[in-house]
């Protein structure tokens, strides 16, 4: 577990010393600061800020990161995330909020040269701080609020030589929270504008800093006389589009604020290129004026659109925004935009809502994502890893949820670059924010109604984040908060000023499971359930028309488990009665949700590994009959799913496709196959064959072909025939009632179900192992071990190509798990991506599935293979 921790400690500090440059001259402050707690510093900011002021025994801070990233990285603190190392570490709450105040130094070197304004850049710091140069107070109004960017001219307070030194006193959250076991503790650390998880959730344990620091990036950006900033790019896509296809003209709405630095008028012009044409307006600012100038309206000609995954390609525009006075750019911005429409109506059939793009009607099939790494340890390579992650289950759509954060620029451009769309919850929840009756909140439900205590610091944290975000092709939906809407007059500014100011194209909810989104027909929360379900449910019981929150387990499997299970602790989960803990304090700890006896029917585990494999079984059922279930009732039952939740940022044992080492269980691999574009499938309730189109094209001369296969690799051909399927629709093909109880009902039976085109290439592929007349796998438990041939080539710098044979005289060579791993170590290497994972090899049958390793080329490397009952076998690359 230590080597799988430090090398991802080691892969995030990579990332984090990446300096970022843009079109203007930036760059930014992330290595050699320094820190130390207050209670150990007897000097203030003006002492602390001289750069010849020796800071003695100091220690190296990490920036951007949080106190106890600091503290971890400099062995001061265990790992929080193994065992149960995080009782071993001072929570804040206790020790008061000085224990946890630090000051952070970094000294860089800058000077302006004449006409050369030098702005100070801070992207978030939490909760609040004071800031010092070269001796002098920086801020000199208070700097508060986890959420709000700040910036600062610096200019006059460089000193001369160009060596400076910037000292920054970062204070806790005013109210840090009792963490008593509550949804966010005691709820009182929703008084803030910041994180509410960090007192604790149902899925993980506090943070015992409660992410004290600065948790955001910090610039050092250089312009002229005129700061451009803001920029804001409104595309519009009129009619009904289809990808690929040549395009009318969109229109483009460009805009950005201007700020005049000087004490006389300034005329200059702002302007942008593309596809050749200029385009551009003259404007005048008065002395120290900041404004908002919009440019004349651009009609782009035949646009390369960008849309969803699965639907099109996800085309970006590069626009360079500048200001120019006297023949020279005073300032700036590149901007990154796709051209696309997001559009909104109500489906009066199922009552809820719809979404659309570029005039396309969008099933959504999604995700909710807490937050990258609970510790706030976030960088550009493990957003793309995990939103790569999402693409590969064949998602349309992440939920940031609301007791998280406005996410970082990094975390939307991967989005934008992989196609998933993204509702952003603003920081509200139904568990802090009062809706309903809780004996673990210090307050009632009237007090914490009017969370967090300073509404005017919320209202201007949203404005910025709606600013900041607001150009990403993903962004689809604003969301007022978590199962409530936030307080009458932050409702108001959001709905009624904010967004019609800022952002003016995209939907708002008032919250996330609100009736505006999806009527609730059936009482209760309007979202959930958040456990194993058969599933048969999935398919036979209608729910809310728009689940926002929809979920079930996701234990990873024994080579996961290891990584932050002590040896003493990697046992069988064993539930105590009446309680949602298990008798071992680690599992508890770590939030396992129960299987309840989903697993018997594979037979008792024997021990833990056999527990995990077990439930990797259960996991892949779950993901693929949850996905194909609501996609059965598409447009008639439902306009879209969100799974609560598709990943971890901490060891938990719960709602998870990957751990928190990114690595994958079988759960990614059966929502990737239940939610395949074009998918093929068997509905368990009525024993009928559908498919399923998400397509915006009709689909001709599908052949749909279904076999069937005994334990012992007997095949059976139940149909082989041609199949037609409008855009966007779901069909039922035919009822195999009777041929599952013919050939399965002794000890159960494999079914596929394929879809080829007119090349006879494989379209969808699914694979179910059904269960014998009693419910139990009894053949799976006495199934004959088989050797599966395998071959491996490297295809590229990062990619293998994997080829797997199964001998025709065999039975099925049933889930197999494939690894990429170290040749000398054993241990896997993260993040690989599988084309497919958890795959079975039927007699005479052969599979390819290319891996994806980024630094495959510097690795030595090999692939483990091992299946249900097929014994475990590593293979060298050719």
């Amino acid at each position: 577990m230590r080597r799988n921790f430090l090398y991802l400690a080691c892969f995030l500090c990579l990332c984090l010393s990446i300096q970022v440059l843009s079109a203007q001259e930036r760059y930014e402050l992330n290595t050699d600061w320094f820190c130390n707690p207050i209670s150990d510093t007897k000097e203030n900011g003006i002492t602390l800020s001289q750069p010849d002021f020796k800071l003695k025994r100091w220690m190296p801070a990490t920036v951007p990161g949080t106190v106890l990233t600091t503290l971890l990285n400099n062995e001061k603190v265990p790992d929080p995330f193994y065992g149960m190392n995080n009782n071993k570490i001072k929570d804040i709450y206790e020790t008061g909020r000085e224990y946890y105040t630090y000051w952070f130094t970094k000294d860089f070197e800058e000077t302006a040269a004449p006409g050369e304004q030098v702005w100070l850049k801070f992207r978030g710091i939490n909760y609040s701080a004071d800031v010092y140069l070269n001796g002098k107070k920086v801020n000199q109004t208070p700097f508060k609020g986890m959420y709000l960017r700040r910036e600062f001219n610096i200019t006059s307070l460089l000193n001369k030589n160009g060596k400076n030194r910037l000292a920054v006193l970062v204070h806790p959250a005013d109210e840090v929270g009792n963490p008593n076991g509550g949804q966010g503790g005691d709820g009182t650390i929703a008084k803030g504008v910041a994180l509410q998880y960090t007192a604790g959730w149902d899925w993980i344990q506090p943070i015992r800093d409660r992410n004290t620091g600065i948790w955001d990036k910090v610039f050092i950006e250089k312009t002229k006389s005129v700061n451009l900033k803001n920029p804001h790019i409104v595309t519009l896509v009129p009619g009904k589009r289809l990808p690929g296809e040549s395009q009318e003209p969109a229109t483009l709405q460009v805009s950005a604020e201007l700020q005049n630095t000087q004490n006389t008028p300034i005329n200059g012009t702002l302007q942008y290129q593309l596809n050749g044409k200029t385009i551009k307006t003259l404007v005048t600012l008065s002395a120290k004026e900041t404004k908002e100038i919009a440019l004349p309206d651009f009609s782009l000609e035949n646009p390369k659109l960008w849309w969803p995954s699965g639907y099109g390609a996800q085309n970006l525009y590069d626009l360079n925004l500048e200001f120019v006075v006297a023949d020279q750019v005073s300032d700036s911005e590149q901007v990154k935009f796709g051209v696309r429409e997001i559009q909104t109506s109500w489906n009066a059939h199922t009552r809820s809502k719809e979404i659309a793009v570029n005039g396309q009607k969008i099933f959504i099939k999604g995700g909710n994502w807490i937050i990258s790494d609970a510790m706030l340890r976030f960088s550009e390579e493990r957003y793309d890893a995990e939103i790569r992650f999402h693409r590969d289950m064949n998602l349309n759509l992440i939920r940031i949820w609301g007791g998280a954060l406005p996410e970082r620029p990094e975390f939307y451009e991967a989005c934008d670059k992989y196609g998933l769309l993204v509702i952003q919850d603003f920081w509200m929840s139904g568990d802090c924010n009062g809706r309903w009756v809780d004996p673990m909140k210090k307050e009632d439900q009237w007090t914490r109604r009017q969370y967090p205590d300073d509404h005017n610091l919320f209202i201007e944290s949203a404005a910025d984040a709606v600013k900041m975000l607001r150009n990403h092709a993903s962004l689809a939906i604003w969301c007022g908060g978590n199962e409530i809407t936030p307080p009458a007059d932050i409702l108001s500014a959001l709905k009624d000023s904010i967004l019609p100011k800022y952002d003016n194209t995209r939907w708002f909810i008032d919250y996330s499971n609100s009736d505006e989104m999806s009527y609730n027909f059936k009482g209760g929360n309007g979202d959930g359930p958040y456990g194993i379900q058969n599933i048969n449910t999935f398919w036979g019981e209608r729910t809310w028309p728009f689940n926002s929150e929809v979920g079930s387990v996701g234990t990873g499997d024994a080579v996961s488990l290891k990584r932050f299970l002590p040896e003493d602790h990697q046992v069988i989960p064993q539930e105590l009665e009446g309680t949602e803990k298990v008798e071992d304090e680690v599992w508890s700890y770590h939030k396992y949700i129960d299987y309840g006896d989903a697993m018997e029917p594979y037979g008792s585990p024997k021990d833990m590994e056999d527990f995990a494999t077990k439930a990797q079984l259960v996991n892949y059922n779950q993901y693929r009959g949850l996905m194909e279930g609501f996609s059965s009732h598409m447009w008639d039952w439902y306009t879209g799913v969100i799974i609560w939740k598709t990943q971890n940022p901490w060891t938990a044992l719960r709602g998870q496709m990957y751990d928190y080492y990114l690595d994958p269980n079988a759960c990614l691999y059966g929502l990737r196959s239940g939610s395949e574009p074009v998918h093929a499938m068997y509905d368990p309730v009525e024993q009928n064959i559908m498919i399923v189109n998400n397509s915006f094209e009709q689909q001709h001369d599908l052949m749909l072909r279904l076999t069937a296969y005994d334990m012992e690799g007997n095949s059976k051909m139940i149909t082989q025939v041609f199949n037609y399927i409008e855009p966007s629709s779901v069909r039922q093909i035919m009822s195999i009632a009777h041929y599952i109880e013919e050939l399965g009902a002794e000890e159960g039976m494999f079914l596929s179900v394929q879809l080829l085109d007119v090349d006879q290439e494989l379209v969808s592929d699914n694979f179910y192992w059904l269960p014998d007349a009693n419910g139990t796998y009894s053949g799976l438990q006495n199934m004959d071990n088989v050797q599966l041939s395998a071959k491996a080539k490297k295809i590229s710098a990062t990619e293998i190509e994997l080829t797997l044979t199964a001998a025709e005289e065999f039975p099925v060579a049933f889930f197999n798990r494939i690894s990429l791993i170290d040749a000398k170590t054993g241990e896997r290497l993260l993040p690989t991506f599988f084309s497919d994972n958890y795959v079975s090899v039927t007699p005479g049958g052969e599979k390819k599935i290319t891996l994806s390793y980024d630094q495959l080329k510097n690795t030595d490397a090999k692939i483990e293979i091992e299946g249900w009952n097929v014994p475990k076998q590593t293979l060298d690359l050719n």
